[in-house]
Protein backbone atom coordinates (compact mmCIF):
# COMPACT_ATOMS: atom_id res chain seq x y z
CA UNK A 1 0.00 0.00 0.00
CA UNK A 2 1.52 3.33 -1.20
CA UNK A 3 2.32 5.64 1.72
CA UNK A 4 1.68 9.09 2.49
CA UNK A 5 4.98 10.46 0.90
CA UNK A 6 4.17 8.45 -2.02
CA UNK A 7 1.06 9.88 -2.72
CA UNK A 8 2.32 13.52 -2.35
CA UNK A 9 5.09 12.61 -4.54
CA UNK A 10 2.79 11.43 -6.97
CA UNK A 11 0.26 14.52 -6.31
CA UNK A 12 3.59 17.16 -7.19
CA UNK A 13 4.79 15.06 -10.29
CA UNK A 14 1.49 15.11 -11.85
CA UNK A 15 0.78 18.92 -10.37
CA UNK A 16 4.25 19.70 -12.65
CA UNK A 17 2.78 17.57 -15.59
CA UNK A 18 -0.58 19.26 -15.76
CA UNK A 19 1.69 23.04 -15.47
CA UNK A 20 4.33 21.61 -18.60
CA UNK A 21 0.59 20.73 -20.58
CA UNK A 22 -1.34 23.67 -19.91
CA UNK A 23 1.63 26.05 -21.38
CA UNK A 24 2.15 23.33 -24.57
CA UNK A 25 -1.50 24.13 -24.74
CA UNK A 26 -1.15 27.58 -24.97
CA UNK A 27 1.71 27.62 -27.38
CA UNK A 28 0.18 25.42 -29.76
CA UNK A 29 -3.22 27.76 -29.26
CA UNK A 30 -0.87 31.25 -30.03
CA UNK A 31 0.92 29.83 -32.92
CA UNK A 32 -2.33 28.42 -34.29
CA UNK A 33 -3.91 32.18 -35.11
CA UNK A 34 -1.01 32.41 -37.28
CA UNK A 35 -0.86 29.11 -39.16
CA UNK A 36 -4.69 29.23 -39.98
CA UNK A 37 -4.52 32.84 -40.90
CA UNK A 38 -1.61 31.91 -43.24
CA UNK A 39 -3.72 28.72 -44.54
CA UNK A 40 -6.91 30.50 -45.41
CA UNK A 41 -5.15 32.63 -47.11
CA UNK A 42 -2.95 31.09 -49.27
CA UNK A 43 -6.04 28.08 -49.92
CA UNK A 44 -8.32 30.22 -52.36
CA UNK A 45 -5.26 31.06 -54.47
CA UNK A 46 -3.69 27.44 -54.60
CA UNK A 47 -7.73 26.50 -55.76
CA UNK A 48 -8.39 29.21 -58.35
CA UNK A 49 -4.47 27.98 -59.79
CA UNK A 50 -5.79 24.71 -59.83
CA UNK A 51 -8.85 25.14 -61.64
CA UNK A 52 -6.88 27.31 -64.09
CA UNK A 53 -4.76 24.56 -65.12
CA UNK A 54 -7.26 22.15 -65.28
CA UNK A 55 -8.86 23.70 -67.63
CA UNK A 56 -5.94 24.35 -69.29
CA UNK A 57 -5.20 20.93 -69.37
CA UNK A 58 -8.28 20.14 -71.30
CA UNK A 59 -7.19 22.96 -74.09
CA UNK A 60 -3.57 21.72 -74.37
CA UNK A 61 -1.81 19.11 -76.21
CA UNK A 62 0.10 16.62 -74.13
CA UNK A 63 3.13 17.94 -75.83
CA UNK A 64 2.92 21.42 -75.44
CA UNK A 65 5.31 20.88 -72.02
CA UNK A 66 6.51 17.97 -70.60
CA UNK A 67 4.86 18.46 -67.69
CA UNK A 68 1.30 18.26 -69.10
CA UNK A 69 2.14 14.80 -70.74
CA UNK A 70 -0.17 11.65 -69.28
CA UNK A 71 1.38 8.07 -69.74
CA UNK A 72 1.27 4.52 -68.55
CA UNK A 73 1.87 4.76 -64.34
CA UNK A 74 4.99 2.42 -63.86
CA UNK A 75 6.81 4.85 -61.29
CA UNK A 76 4.86 6.94 -58.56
CA UNK A 77 6.48 9.60 -56.17
CA UNK A 78 4.44 10.70 -53.42
CA UNK A 79 5.22 13.70 -50.90
CA UNK A 80 3.78 13.00 -47.15
CA UNK A 81 4.11 15.96 -44.92
CA UNK A 82 4.31 14.80 -41.19
CA UNK A 83 5.73 16.57 -38.46
CA UNK A 84 8.89 17.67 -36.38
CA UNK A 85 7.49 16.84 -32.86
CA UNK A 86 4.81 14.74 -31.52
CA UNK A 87 2.78 15.32 -28.55
CA UNK A 88 0.00 15.92 -31.39
CA UNK A 89 -2.28 13.03 -30.90
CA UNK A 90 -3.16 10.92 -33.73
CA UNK A 91 -2.03 13.01 -36.10
CA UNK A 92 0.94 11.76 -37.53
CA UNK A 93 -0.09 8.29 -37.19
CA UNK A 94 -3.50 8.92 -39.22
CA UNK A 95 -1.00 10.90 -42.75
CA UNK A 96 1.08 7.91 -42.14
CA UNK A 97 -0.99 5.20 -42.14
CA UNK A 98 -2.33 6.87 -45.00
CA UNK A 99 0.19 6.91 -46.99
CA UNK A 100 1.38 3.55 -46.17
CA UNK A 101 -1.97 2.14 -47.83
CA UNK A 102 -1.67 4.45 -50.75
CA UNK A 103 2.03 2.44 -51.16
CA UNK A 104 0.37 -0.93 -50.70
CA UNK A 105 -2.13 -0.26 -52.99
CA UNK A 106 0.30 0.76 -55.79
CA UNK A 107 2.18 -2.00 -55.28
CA UNK A 108 -0.43 -4.45 -55.71
CA UNK A 109 -0.93 -2.30 -59.35
CA UNK A 110 3.23 -3.27 -59.73
CA UNK A 111 4.06 0.11 -59.44
CA UNK A 112 6.76 1.45 -58.05
CA UNK A 113 6.45 4.23 -55.37
CA UNK A 114 9.33 6.16 -54.08
CA UNK A 115 8.93 8.61 -50.77
CA UNK A 116 9.55 12.47 -50.61
CA UNK A 117 9.34 12.99 -46.38
CA UNK A 118 8.65 16.37 -44.81
CA UNK A 119 9.12 16.31 -41.16
CA UNK A 120 11.13 14.29 -38.55
CA UNK A 121 8.18 11.99 -37.73
CA UNK A 122 7.52 10.45 -41.16
CA UNK A 123 11.37 10.01 -41.65
CA UNK A 124 11.80 8.20 -38.42
CA UNK A 125 8.69 6.18 -39.41
CA UNK A 126 9.49 5.52 -42.91
CA UNK A 127 12.99 4.26 -41.96
CA UNK A 128 12.15 1.69 -39.37
CA UNK A 129 9.57 0.11 -42.32
CA UNK A 130 12.75 0.40 -45.36
CA UNK A 131 10.32 2.64 -47.92
CA UNK A 132 12.45 3.95 -50.53
CA UNK A 133 12.61 7.62 -49.76
CA UNK A 134 13.95 9.52 -52.77
CA UNK A 135 14.71 12.95 -50.70
CA UNK A 136 14.09 14.09 -46.86
CA UNK A 137 13.64 17.26 -45.72
CA UNK A 138 13.66 17.78 -41.65
CA UNK A 139 14.24 20.67 -39.12
CA UNK A 140 12.35 22.54 -41.94
CA UNK A 141 9.03 23.30 -40.43
CA UNK A 142 9.37 25.57 -37.82
CA UNK A 143 9.39 28.57 -39.75
CA UNK A 144 7.45 27.55 -43.04
CA UNK A 145 8.98 29.39 -46.18
CA UNK A 146 7.76 29.14 -49.68
CA UNK A 147 11.75 28.37 -50.49
CA UNK A 148 11.10 25.01 -49.24
CA UNK A 149 7.99 24.35 -51.75
CA UNK A 150 10.65 25.45 -54.25
CA UNK A 151 13.10 23.24 -53.34
CA UNK A 152 10.47 20.57 -53.04
CA UNK A 153 8.92 21.41 -56.42
CA UNK A 154 11.84 21.84 -58.45
CA UNK A 155 12.84 18.38 -57.64
CA UNK A 156 9.50 16.89 -58.67
CA UNK A 157 9.03 18.98 -61.92
CA UNK A 158 12.80 17.89 -62.82
CA UNK A 159 11.61 14.29 -62.27
CA UNK A 160 8.37 14.10 -64.16
CA UNK A 161 9.86 16.05 -66.95
CA UNK A 162 12.97 13.32 -67.61
CA UNK A 163 10.35 10.77 -66.86
CA UNK A 164 11.76 9.50 -64.03
CA UNK A 165 8.70 9.12 -62.54
CA UNK A 166 5.41 8.95 -63.97
CA UNK A 167 2.81 10.33 -61.20
CA UNK A 168 3.57 12.50 -58.25
CA UNK A 169 0.70 12.76 -55.12
CA UNK A 170 0.66 14.42 -52.37
CA UNK A 171 -0.66 13.34 -48.50
CA UNK A 172 -1.11 15.59 -46.12
CA UNK A 173 -3.81 16.65 -43.19
CA UNK A 174 -6.07 19.76 -44.38
CA UNK A 175 -7.11 22.07 -41.89
CA UNK A 176 -11.08 22.28 -41.18
CA UNK A 177 -11.43 23.87 -38.20
CA UNK A 178 -9.58 23.84 -34.49
CA UNK A 179 -11.69 20.49 -33.55
CA UNK A 180 -11.61 18.76 -37.20
CA UNK A 181 -8.51 18.10 -39.46
CA UNK A 182 -8.82 15.76 -42.39
CA UNK A 183 -6.01 13.61 -44.27
CA UNK A 184 -6.35 13.89 -48.07
CA UNK A 185 -4.41 12.21 -51.13
CA UNK A 186 -4.42 14.50 -54.35
CA UNK A 187 -3.14 14.23 -57.51
CA UNK A 188 0.03 17.08 -58.18
CA UNK A 189 0.90 15.30 -61.78
CA UNK A 190 -0.29 14.81 -64.12
CA UNK A 191 -3.08 17.45 -64.29
CA UNK A 192 -5.91 16.15 -64.64
CA UNK A 193 -8.43 17.77 -67.15
CA UNK A 194 -11.40 19.86 -66.29
CA UNK A 195 -14.41 17.85 -67.05
CA UNK A 196 -17.23 18.84 -69.57
CA UNK A 197 -20.74 18.00 -70.00
CA UNK A 198 -21.88 16.23 -73.02
CA UNK A 199 -21.95 18.29 -76.25
CA UNK A 200 -19.90 20.74 -74.30
CA UNK A 201 -17.74 23.63 -76.74
CA UNK A 202 -14.13 24.29 -75.62
CA UNK A 203 -13.06 27.18 -76.34
CA UNK A 204 -8.55 27.64 -76.71
CA UNK A 205 -7.25 30.05 -75.17
CA UNK A 206 -5.29 32.72 -76.51
CA UNK A 207 -1.88 33.04 -75.22
CA UNK A 208 0.45 36.25 -74.77
CA UNK A 209 2.95 36.36 -75.47
CA UNK A 210 3.33 32.92 -76.75
CA UNK A 211 1.85 29.54 -75.20
CA UNK A 212 5.38 27.33 -74.40
CA UNK A 213 6.51 30.63 -72.59
CA UNK A 214 3.15 30.65 -70.69
CA UNK A 215 3.09 27.41 -70.10
CA UNK A 216 7.27 26.70 -68.74
CA UNK A 217 6.57 29.38 -66.51
CA UNK A 218 3.01 28.84 -65.22
CA UNK A 219 3.44 24.72 -64.46
CA UNK A 220 6.24 24.59 -62.29
CA UNK A 221 4.90 27.38 -60.85
CA UNK A 222 1.37 25.40 -60.16
CA UNK A 223 3.57 22.43 -58.39
CA UNK A 224 5.16 25.21 -55.58
CA UNK A 225 1.43 26.43 -54.79
CA UNK A 226 0.03 23.39 -54.54
CA UNK A 227 2.61 21.86 -52.56
CA UNK A 228 3.66 25.16 -50.46
CA UNK A 229 -0.30 25.17 -49.23
CA UNK A 230 -0.51 21.87 -48.60
CA UNK A 231 2.72 22.68 -46.07
CA UNK A 232 0.71 25.85 -44.76
CA UNK A 233 -2.65 23.07 -44.27
CA UNK A 234 -0.14 20.90 -42.03
CA UNK A 235 1.14 23.31 -39.85
CA UNK A 236 -2.29 24.91 -38.71
CA UNK A 237 -3.85 21.09 -38.67
CA UNK A 238 -0.41 20.16 -36.24
CA UNK A 239 -1.16 23.12 -33.68
CA UNK A 240 -4.80 22.07 -33.67
CA UNK A 241 -4.21 18.50 -32.90
CA UNK A 242 -1.52 19.38 -30.21
CA UNK A 243 -4.01 22.25 -28.71
CA UNK A 244 -6.56 19.76 -28.32
CA UNK A 245 -4.24 16.93 -27.24
CA UNK A 246 -2.77 19.09 -24.49
CA UNK A 247 -6.02 20.29 -23.78
CA UNK A 248 -7.27 16.90 -22.99
CA UNK A 249 -3.69 15.93 -20.79
CA UNK A 250 -4.52 18.78 -18.79
CA UNK A 251 -8.05 17.46 -18.30
CA UNK A 252 -6.79 14.23 -17.45
CA UNK A 253 -4.14 15.36 -14.96
CA UNK A 254 -6.64 17.70 -12.87
CA UNK A 255 -8.73 14.32 -12.77
CA UNK A 256 -5.64 12.50 -11.57
CA UNK A 257 -4.87 14.92 -9.41
CA UNK A 258 -8.81 14.44 -7.75
CA UNK A 259 -8.43 10.96 -6.94
CA UNK A 260 -5.05 11.03 -5.88
CA UNK A 261 -6.00 13.64 -3.73
CA UNK A 262 -9.10 12.14 -2.14
CA UNK A 263 -6.85 9.02 -1.69
CA UNK A 264 -3.90 10.37 0.40
CA UNK A 265 -6.94 12.42 2.26
CA UNK A 266 -8.48 8.91 2.92
CA UNK A 267 -5.17 7.38 3.94
CA UNK A 268 -4.02 10.14 6.27
CA UNK A 269 -7.40 9.45 8.28
CA UNK A 270 -6.69 5.89 8.43
CA UNK A 271 -3.41 6.96 10.09
CA UNK A 272 -4.97 9.32 12.72
CA UNK A 273 -7.24 6.81 13.88
CA UNK A 274 -5.13 3.92 14.02
CA UNK A 275 -3.12 6.32 15.90
CA UNK A 276 -6.02 7.65 18.49
CA UNK A 277 -6.95 3.80 18.49
CA UNK A 278 -3.42 2.86 19.68
CA UNK A 279 -3.68 5.79 22.54
CA UNK A 280 -7.31 4.78 23.70
CA UNK A 281 -5.92 1.48 23.78
CA UNK A 282 -3.11 2.06 25.28
CA UNK A 283 -4.75 4.34 28.09
CA UNK A 284 -7.00 1.39 28.52
CA UNK A 285 -3.86 -1.20 29.01
CA UNK A 286 -2.76 1.58 32.02
CA UNK A 287 -5.89 1.10 34.09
Amino acid sequence: MATLRDIRRRIGSVKNTQTITRAMQMVAAAKLRRAQDNALKARPYAEKMGEVLSSLALRTQGDAHPLLERRETKRSRTIVISTERGLCGAFNNNVLSKAEGIIKEKKKRSIETSLVVVGIKGRDYFKRRKYDRHQEYIDVLGDLKYSLASDIGRDLVAAYGDKAVDEIGLVYTKFRSTMRQEVVAETLLPIKPMETEPGESVIDYIYEPDEERILKEILPRYVEVQIFKALLESAASEYAARMMAMEAATKNAGELIESLTLSYNKARQATITKEMLDIVGGSEALK
